[in-house]
């Protein structure tokens, strides 16, 4: 008997081997569902000066939200498109509303409350998928997104992008990792669904050090996670930082096994929202491989395969 005949058989969700956003939306709601991304014109604490300045060094004049809507439109306008533009590959598709630019519960109850309810009015809506700050969850709306959480299908999005202060000190993240651990608790403590931002590439910091915001995202009470790659744009403060010898750009090869490392950590029953990101062709500096992402997706499918591999397999050894 071979050696290949005794491994275990692999995990798998649909044709994946690892827990997709995609598998999780059919198994949920039957049918394809795939995010609207809008822009409600929100700012963020990070950028008004209420606790720094000048947003975090990745960030864009965006506020990452550079495929969203424009906030020269009403919400209702910006849904239609971005709507419409989607619905040409998925033509009988349902939809989350995703709050995606800046800080999206950053602003008084009754805005929030205004914004969150016309989304969920628009026909084919099935849910809500609201990015935010960890510092950005005051009790009163917390209390209201755990009552929008019993009526609707709903996730919050929370940038952690690093375990490591003295990564969040170079990009100027402004709050603690402890923060962010306070504010999935107190999500958690009412049955909401949370999603982690990491980042991987950022400035300084080394294959460990990246592998341990992995490690430590994978042991959280989180229920999704989306994996980042640091992409440079053009007007950030991080082209000051790349300028001066900070920052390194991540070799395609190196980031596809760092995710593969982080995929065999992570809970099979974690939904991965999102395994690279993306970036404006005509912003981007680097690294300029990032944008053929369907080759960066298909090496970490090839590697997963290679290894014999898929997500949750190393968590025995936890």
């Amino acid at each position: 008997m071979s050696t290949d005949s005794l491994a275990p058989a692999p995990m798998l969700w649909g044709d994946k081997r690892f827990h997709t956003w995609n598998f999780e939306m059919r198994n949920v709601f039957g049918t394809k569902v795939f995010k609207v991304m809008l822009d409600a014109g929100f700012t963020c604490p990070n950028r008004d000066g209420t606790i720094a300045a000048g947003g975090c060094t990745f960030c864009s004049a965006r506020g990452s939200g550079d495929f969203a809507g424009s906030r020269r439109d009403d919400l209702v306008t910006q849904f239609n498109e971005v709507r419409d533009r989607q619905h040409l590959k998925w033509p009988d598709a349902k939809y989350i509303g995703y709050f995606q630019a800046y800080t999206n519960t950053y602003a008084p109850l009754e805005t929030l409350k205004e914004y969150y309810e016309e989304i969920l009015r628009q026909p084919g809506v099935v849910g809500l998928s609201i990015a935010t700050r960890p510092d950005c969850l005051p009790d009163d709306v917390v209390d209201y997104l755990a009552e929008l959480n019993e009526r609707t299908y709903l996730w919050l999005e929370m940038g952690l992008q690093t375990v490591h202060e003295s990564t969040s000190e170079l990009i100027n993240r402004a709050h603690d990792t402890e923060c962010f651990r306070d504010a999935v608790a107190r999500l958690r403590a009412r049955g909401i669904r949370v999603c982690a931002h990491i980042i991987y590439g950022l400035p300084g910091e080394t294959r460990e050090m990246m592998l341990e915001t992995g490690r430590q995202t994978a042991a959280m009470d989180v229920q999704g996670i989306k994996i980042h790659l640091l992409h440079l744009m053009r007007k950030t403060p991080m082209v000051r930082q790349w300028r001066e010898g900070l920052l390194r750009f991540l070799e395609r090869d190196e980031y596809v096994g760092l995710v593969v490392d982080t995929l065999e950590m992570l809970p099979p029953e974690m939904v991965v929202h999102r395994l690279t990101g993306d970036a404006p062709r005509d912003l981007l500096i680097g690294p300029m491989w990032s944008l053929r992402k369907w080759e960066v997706l298909n090496a970490i499918d090839a590697e997963l395969s290679r290894r014999g591999s898929w997500q949750g397999k190393s968590r025995g050894g936890l």
